[in-house]
């Protein structure tokens, strides 16, 4: 029997990171994968990838009260601000669903999360600092990671640009 990992198409099979090259490819993204050493921190991550901590931005799934999601792109040194965020998306309760709900609704494990080639197109919010840089982020496998401009991948996806993150 395929684990749920195996069934929502990630884990080591290589179609999460296909499914990503796939959608980065429909929306005229140029991505640089590279394959990369598990890390046990932000900042091994960083080092492995010869990159700031910065540099790496963070895909986080949002679950909204309504039950609907969105994508939270943060830079690895800095956290959601929540009262930002919320602000922002007009709400006053949003939060981080578990990991199992977050596979669900993107078809992503933590760790590999993504908007691009996400199974539902939720909305993005990325946060401000991110602009004018090139970033690392998920790839959608495991053991993968992506570079790509992120001006062009905030309007490749048509996201909201905005101050959501305060320094961790």
């Amino acid at each position: 029997m395929a684990s749920s990992a195996d069934a929502a198409g990630n884990a080591d099979s290589g179609v999460g990171r296909e499914r990503f090259l796939r959608d980065a490819a429909a929306r005229g993204l140029d991505v640089e994968i590279v394959e990369r050493l598990a890390a046990k921190s932000l900042e091994e991550a960083a080092g492995i990838l010869g990159i700031t901590p910065a540099d790496i931005v963070k895909s986080l799934v949002v679950k909204h009260k309504d039950g609907s999601f969105l994508f939270a792109l943060v830079p690895g040194d800095r956290q959601i601000s929540w009262p930002k965020l919320r602000g922002l998306v007009g709400v006053n309760k949003l939060s981080l669903p578990p990991a199992d709900v977050a596979l669900e609704a993107t078809g992503y494990e933590r760790g590999t999360i993504t908007p691009l080639g996400s199974t539902r197109a939720w909305p993005v919010y990325a946060d401000a600092t991110i602009a004018g840089r090139r970033i690392s982020m998920g790839a959608g496998q495991h053991g993968y990671s992506a570079f790509v401009d992120a001006d062009a991948l905030t309007t490749a996806l048509g996201a909201v640009v905005a101050d959501i993150s305060d320094p961790a």
